[in-house]
């Protein structure tokens, strides 16, 4: 009978043992080998397959006189392109048209102003031109 009583008593006691610290036990070590294995595998982004966007740095300066002469300076980095090259004033309008309807503002407020400019030369010189035509035709009488 004792040896069912010993059989009883470890079927009792493994009845009674909890399952969870072996469970605990293990745990902690698989917690501790992960930071070990983080730290010797650094993480790798993948390389991207994006297009890299390549900016091109083109600077154009226009500029007029009150006389309604225009040029351009085109300058790429450092490098300067073009310097002084002659513009009409109409290619300025509509190129400032394109551009932007505050820019073709400003710009057409200059061309009107040479405009007006001419306009008063141009009659001032018609009226220099119908004196002279009047002292000439005095002469040929």
């Amino acid at each position: 009978m004792q040896a069912d009583t010993l059989v009883e008593q470890e079927e009792t006691v493994d009845a009674e043992a909890p399952a969870a610290p072996v469970q605990q036990e293990v745990a902690p070590v698989a917690q501790a080998e992960q930071p070990v294995e983080a730290e010797a595998k650094p993480v790798k982004r993948p390389k991207s397959t994006a297009k890299k966007t390549r900016t091109v740095e083109l600077t154009l300066t226009v500029t007029g006189t009150a006389d309604g002469e225009w040029q351009a300076d085109l300058v790429h980095g450092t490098k300067r392109v073009v310097q002084g090259l002659a513009i009409s004033a109409a290619a300025v309008s509509r190129a400032a048209k394109e551009l932007h309807d505050d820019i073709a503002g400003g710009i057409d407020e200059v061309i009107e102003t040479a405009r007006a400019q001419h306009r008063t030369r141009m009659e001032e010189l018609e009226a220099e031109l119908a004196k002279v035509k009047a002292a000439l035709a005095e002469l040929s009488d």
